[in-house]
């Protein structure tokens, strides 16, 4: 049922269909969760529109936005699925963007929804966005963790100057980097390569992954 589905939902974002594509998620999760919707069908869904995007020619802008605003529906929903009765623990700011010529905004987005329900002050410094920068941003608002999204290898090696930026400050163990994006997924190594302090393969493990390397850099 789950594979019916799930093909049924990738039709949907081919086909642009926002409101069809919220309808079979929601039923969905009326018996089971958004957050499970996520993992089961949002998450390959993306995979396969972004590989479909990535090696053919008919997949239009139009297309790739209006799958953007779905995901954001959903993973807005799934950030809101806790108990009504309780409210987010305050915790600290965290700096994020789109590293240096990274314009896939999508990933960086849902990170933002989830942080902030978790209770993160977030500061999004939003696409291509400079190593300078992000840092200049966290010494400005004492953040302890900065975050970069990159979505593919040509981009993501830009995020070796922000690794070189927080160590000729003498920001290293202070300010830890965290990075994430679908070439990390597939290329593991790839976050040591770049300096990285730790990833996360999706926005639901971002929370978790930001608590361990705000412990980290509070320690150092």
């Amino acid at each position: 049922m789950a594979d019916d589905i799930l093909e049924t939902f990738f039709q949907y974002l081919l086909q642009t269909k926002r409101e069809p594509a919220n309808a079979i998620i929601d039923e969905w999760a009326k018996e089971r969760s958004y957050r499970e919707a996520v993992f089961k069908i949002l998450e390959p869904a993306l995979v396969r529109f972004g590989e479909k995007w990535s090696t053919e020619e008919d997949v239009s802008l139009a297309q790739g936005y209006i799958a953007a605003k779905i995901a954001e529906d959903i993973m807005t929903k799934a950030a809101m699925e806790r108990p009504m009765d309780v409210e987010p623990e305050s915790k600290g700011p965290v700096v994020i963007g789109n590293i240096e010529d990274d314009y896939h905004a999508l990933g960086r987005k849902l990170v933002v929804i989830f942080l902030r329900s978790a209770g993160w002050k977030v500061y999004d410094l939003g696409n291509d966005v400079i190593a300078g920068d992000l840092i200049d941003k966290a010494v400005q608002v004492g953040a302890k963790v900065v975050g970069a999204s990159a979505m593919m290898y040509t981009t993501a090696v830009n995020v070796k100057k922000l690794r070189k930026e927080i160590d000729s400050r003498g920001l290293s163990g202070r300010v830890k980097l965290a990075v994430g994006g679908a070439v990390f997924n597939l290329r593991p190594e790839l976050v040591g390569e770049v300096g990285g302090d730790g990833t996360a393969r999706n926005a639901l493990a971002v929370p978790e992954l930001m608590e361990r390397l705000y412990d980290e850099a509070s320690k150092g």
